[in-house]
Order: C-alpha cells, then sequence, then structure tokens
C-alpha cells in the first residue's frame, strides 16, 4: 500500500498544472534530469525504492529546482524511513512552489510526525482536511494518531534500542524473539534470502550472544516456518506454518518437543486450536499449561485467543480475550510474561501514534484484564511495531524493527523497558523429582499457589527425567507442592517478598513411598503467634492432606504439633497440641473419619535445628503428619 501510495503521489505531480517560472517539472525539466527521473520512477513501479533515491538526487543536481523530483524524493525516504531527510525534501518542495503543498500535506505530515513533531503534523493534517471537498480515512486515521500523541507528549519515555549485533542480524530479515526463563536461549525467525522462513538459536555468550545457527531439520523445512516461542524451559517449540500439505487452514500452529535426541518432528496442534481460520503467534505461560496465539477470522479481523491445557493432554476450546484487549481492528504478536500476569501485544484499534502500536495489560485477582497501556513514544511510532518480548528479570525488552541502523530491512533489538511498563521480576525453582528409596526419577505433578491470593502462579507435570521449571514471581509468598499417587505429598514454601535478584532456586525433591512409619513436614500451615486457629492460607495444604487420605482409604495417621523454645515449657506444651488437635478438626470436618486420625503434642522437645536463630526456631515450628498404618 505504501509503494502504491508513493505512485500515485508521482503522477499527481506530474499531471497537475502549475505556474512553471520558478521550478521544473518533469514536463519541462532538462534532457539529462529528465532521464534520470524517469529511471527512478521505473524503480519505484518495480519497488526498488532504495535504487530510485540515488536517480531522484541525480536529476536534483542537473535541475536544483526540479519540484517533481523533491515530492517523489520525500516519498521515497518515507518509504525508507528517513523521516529527517523525506521533511528537508518536502520544505524544498514547499519553498518551491507553496501552491501544490496540497499534494505532499499526509506524506509531509507523516514526516514531520516520524521526526517527533506531532504537533505540527496536527495542524497540516488539521489544514488538510479543512479543505477536503470528500472526507478522507486516511486523514482521519492520521488525526487521530497525532491528537493521541500531543495528548500524551508530556510522557518521557526512555528508550535507546541496541542492535544485537552480528552473531544474530544479517542482511536478511530477522523477528520475532523469543526467550527461556533462564535467559540463555534465543531463538528467532529469519527470512533467508528474502524467500523461506527459518528458525535459528543462539546461546548466551558473556554479556553477548554467540553465534546463531540454523536449528536444521527436523522443524525447519522446504516450508515457511514462522512466528515461533520456546517454552520458558526451552523444551516445547510452538510456532506458525503457513499452506502445509496438513494443515486445517492457512497458517497453523504446530508443536515440537525437545529430547536428549533433538527436537522432534512437528505435529500440527489440531482442534479446537487450529480452524479453517488464520492462526498463529503462540505464546505459552511458563509452567506451559496456557496458551495464548492470535486468530484472525473472516468478519472480525485479528484478535487474541487463550486456551488451557486439560487433564487429558488436549488443549480446551479457545476463548477470546474479550473487548478490554480484542477491538474492531487487529490485535498480534501476544507475549505473555513469565510472571503469568503481564500480557505485551500488538495492536491497530486501540488509541495509539501509528499503523501497529505495542501495549500491555495486566491479569488482575479475578481473571480479568486491566485497559490496555500504551507503551508510549518513542517505542511507539508511526509505523508498525510489534512482536516484543520481556526477560524475565522484567528490565529488558526484546522487538524487531527496521530502523535505519539496521543490518537488513528487520533487526532484533533489546532495550532496558522503563519501571511503569515492567511486568514482576521472575525467578523460577528448577530441578528434578525423585523416589527417595529407589532414586528412580518420576513424573509428577507440581502445583505453585501464590499464598495471598490462593491462586496457581504454576501448574504442571514434570517431564519422563522428572524435571521441572516453575516461575516464582517475586514479591509474593508461595506454598509449593509434589504430588503422584502411591507417594507422599511434598510440601514446601518460598517467600520472596524482599528477596533481592539473584540466582534461581535448585531443589531437587525427594518422594516418600507411602509406607507405616513414613512422615512429613506440612509446611504450609500457618498459625499466628501463640495462636492454634488455623490462617486461611492453610487450607490449600489440608486439602491435598484430604485427597491424600481419600485415596488411600484404609491410611490411618498421627498429626504432631512442635514449637520453639520461647515462652514456658508448659505453655509450649498446650500449644502444640491444640495446634495438632486443630488439623485433625479440619480433616473431620472434611470428612475424614475420626478413628483414621491421632494428634499429639511435642512442645518444644523436639527441635530440629538450634534454637538460636529465628531461622532455627522458625523451623522448629511446625505441624507433621506420619503414617501409623495402612
Amino acid at each position: 500500500m505504501k509503494h502504491t501510495l508513493l505512485i500515485c503521489c508521482a503522477a499527481l505531480l506530474l499531471l497537475s498544472p502549475r505556474l512553471q517560472a520558478q521550478f521544473v517539472t518533469a514536463d519541462n525539466a532538462p534532457k539529462k534530469a529528465k532521464a534520470s527521473f524517469d529511471k527512478a520512477q521505473a524503480a519505484i513501479a518495480v519497488y526498488s525504492t532504495k535504487e530510485a533515491i540515488p536517480l531522484l538526487k541525480e536529476a536534483i543536481t542537473i535541475a536544483p529546482n526540479f519540484l517533481d523530483a523533491y515530492g517523489q524524493l520525500g516519498m521515497c525516504y518515507i518509504e525508507t524511513k528517513d523521516y529527517k531527510a523525506a521533511t528537508e525534501a518536502f520544505v524544498k518542495f514547499k519553498q518551491l512552489d507553496s501552491s501544490s503543498m496540497r499534494m505532499i500535506m499526509l506524506p509531509y505530515s507523516r514526516a514531520m510526525a516520524g521526526m517527533g513533531d506531532f504537533q505540527g503534523a496536527l495542524q497540516l493534517v488539521n489544514q488538510y482536511m479543512a479543505n477536503a471537498k470528500v472526507s478522507s480515512r486516511n486523514a482521519e486515521k492520521l488525526k487521530a494518531n497525532y491528537e493521541f500523541a500531543v495528548a500524551n507528549s508530556t510522557k518521557q519515555i526512555p528508550f535507546q534500542p541496541q542492535n544485537l549485533g552480528d552473531h544474530i542480524n544479517s542482511k536478511d530479515m530477522e523477528y520475532f524473539p523469543s526467550l527461556t526463563i533462564d535467559g540463555q536461549t534465543l531463538v528467532y525467525t529469519r527470512r533467508v534470502n528474502g524467500r523461506n522462513e527459518d528458525f535459528y538459536i543462539s546461546k548466551r555468550e558473556g554479556n553477548g550472544w554467540a553465534q546463531s545457527v540454523d536449528m536444521g531439520a527436523p522443524v525447519n523445512t522446504s516450508f515457511n516456518e514462522g512466528a515461533q516461542h520456546i517454552s520458558q524451559d526451552g523444551t516445547i517449540l510452538l510456532y506458525t506454518g503457513c499452506d502445509f500439505p496438513e494443515g486445517k487452514g492457512s497458517c497453523d500452529l504446530y508443536i515440537s518437543h525437545k529430547t536428549p535426541e533433538g527436537w522432534t518432528t512437528p505435529k500440527n496442534l489440531g482442534a479446537p486450536i487450529n480452524t479453517r481460520d488464520w492462526e498463529s503467534q503462540p505464546s505459552l505461560t511458563a509452567d506451559n499449561q496456557t496458551l495464548y496465539f492470535a486468530r484472525e477470522t473472516p468478519n472480525n479481523g485479528a484478535d487474541i485467543f487463550v486456551s488451557h491445557l486439560q487433564e487429558n493432554g488436549r488443549w480446551s476450546d479457545p476463548e477470546n480475550l474479550g473487548p478490554v484487549i480484542n477491538t474492531k481492528g487487529k490485535e498480534s504478536t501476544p507475549f505473555i510474561h513469565a510472571d503469568g500476569q503481564t500480557l505485551y501485544f500488538a495492536s491497530n484499534g486501540h488509541p495509539g501514534y501509528g499503523g501497529l502500536d505495542m501495549y500491555y495489560s495486566r491479569k488482575q485477582a479475578d481473571g480479568s484484564w486491566s485497559k490496555p497501556v500504551n507503551l508510549g513514544y518513542p517505542i511507539n511510532t508511526i509505523d508498525e511495531e510489534g512482536s516484543l518480548i520481556v526477560d524475565a528479570n522484567g528490565t529488558t525488552a526484546y522487538y524487531a524493527s527496521d530502523r535505519a541502523d539496521g543490518k537488513g530491512t528487520l533487526d532484533i533489538y533489546s532495550f532496558e523497558l522503563y519501571p511503569e511498563a515492567r511486568p514482576l521480576q521472575t525467578l523460577y525453582v528448577k530441578g528434578f523429582v525423585y523416589d527417595s528409596s529407589s532414586h528412580e526419577r518420576l513424573q509428577a505433578a507440581v502445583d505453585v499457589i501464590d499464598l495471598q491470593g490462593s491462586s496457581p502462579v504454576a501448574r504442571l507435570t514434570t517431564d519422563a527425567a522428572g524435571n521441572f521449571l516453575a516461575p516464582l514471581p517475586v514479591g509474593r509468598d508461595y506454598a509449593f507442592h509434589v504430588n503422584k499417587k502411591g507417594y507422599l505429598f511434598y510440601s514446601d514454601n518460598f517467600s520472596l517478598k524482599e528477596h533481592n535478584p539473584g540466582q534461581p532456586f535448585e531443589k531437587n525433591i525427594p518422594l516418600q513411598p507411602i509406607a507405616v512409619n513414613a512422615s512429613i513436614v506440612l509446611h504450609n500451615i500457618f498459625f499466628d503467634s501463640k495462636q492454634f486457629e488455623l490462617k486461611p492460607a492453610s487450607q490449600l495444604e489440608l486439602d491435598k492432606l484430604v485427597r491424600l487420605m481419600n485415596d488411600n482409604a484404609g491410611m490411618k495417621i498421627e498429626i504432631a504439633g512442635h514449637t520453639d523454645n520461647v515462652g514456658s515449657d508448659k505453655d509450649n506444651q498446650l500449644l502444640s497440641e491444640n495446634r495438632a488437635k486443630s488439623v485433625v478438626k479440619y480433616l473431620i470436618q472434611k470428612g475424614i473419619a475420626a478413628e483414621r486420625l491421632s494428634s499429639k503434642g511435642f512442645g518444644e522437645t523436639q527441635p530440629v535445628e538450634s534454637n538460636d536463630t529465628e531461622e532455627g526456631r522458625a523451623a522448629n515450628r511446625r505441624t507433621v503428619f506420619k503414617v501409623i498404618s495402612l
């Protein structure tokens, strides 16, 4: 469309009758200048804008007042996004013939907006519209963009994008960056030789990136693979395949898994994710259980949808994210941050600066999404921006852009994201689950629960080797549960309210086979100081215990309470007994027969750590359950 506009503008210039005393036109230009101008027109006709620019400059050198050449040169510079040069060309045009300004007024306004002069651009488009005989949708859209920009001009957004360099970018187009949660692996799309889309991968090397390499077969094929997403744990590659022989529609989503032998042969995700419509641009939550993607339909344009992985291994029917996120325009390139709560996406339907702008929205406590926030200028411009991702720390963003300092048409850049637009800083816990007796690796269910809101942050299943990776957004407290049939569940918690940035947690989880005398500490049973009433946050853990008892109908257990040494022996003994009784009472209320339960208090008599430190005292204040019989 831009090329069509460029060619049409040239035609308008050539056909308009003007006084020709002080300038030269294509009709009366010197022969050599006219020849260069005609060659430029021919280059523009076949979309070779960059080749046209030196030809137009040559024409102007021969005929310095060549009005049509200045007008066409300004259009070419807009096409190549050199807005400073475009503005200079249009200024010269205006100096030569101000009476013909109307023909270049809209592209002139784009050049000014491209330079950040939105007030001047708005004045130009208002002037154009005031004298228009018929309405112009293009002018109306530009006016809305400029008004939005002027209204938000007081916001100073820091933005210093850095090209990722020769190891990532090339003369070809690079775009759709995706990153693992540890920040060590980058996967992106490259359009090789301007034709075939393939995936390339690079590993972190010091403060930069190692030379990227073609991911190769079976992921890359002779077909176009693009718009990929590597899962936060690096084990899943989701991507878009268009016009594949087995495709459901024009573009479908495909999946490949990483194994010790390499990536598996990709498979079409099938229904209900893929339809006869266009599905693309996938993004998985850090626990690999929720999928966001873009779907384009004939009636609704492109919207963002969400689907959840069910216990049977199938994806649920995708749900439209609704009118807060989706508009009558186009929404695309969704990216759900590792915090599971911050969604970044591109849209041309929300108020913005240009074609596609980038926005963020945060998931609320009730599951709804907040009103999207425009990332602001100069991150967003009059052009199209998209495919933004943000690292787990929440400070560094990556995106693709065709900036003037690029190595090719599109390059991948990084920049520091300003604080207001950052997601929650997210660490993670990783490790493997194993049998405490045989040390055999186990496939098990892992739940990470936000204790404040009692909502799941991650629900996942370990892989065949027992490995897991679960996100932990900082600033919150978490319950951590690992479950497998035939084993006692594992319980732990993490407090990240005052955590400083650092290394992630690494924890290998031993699960105890259900057996007489097997016991575990219930780390997520909570009481106020010197009190024995269960706090609401304890319910999550106790319900796990209820399920274990229901799954093992013959099991009898003992609940034991322990305290630190603060206070009198008598008070501590009574407190430990009452706390154990509170747990038993809860289990009975949930339907567990009283004869299967017993309680006992040990006071401060069985410490597991020294009582000389707060950490030791906290460890000694505990609730334990033990299997008495099966």
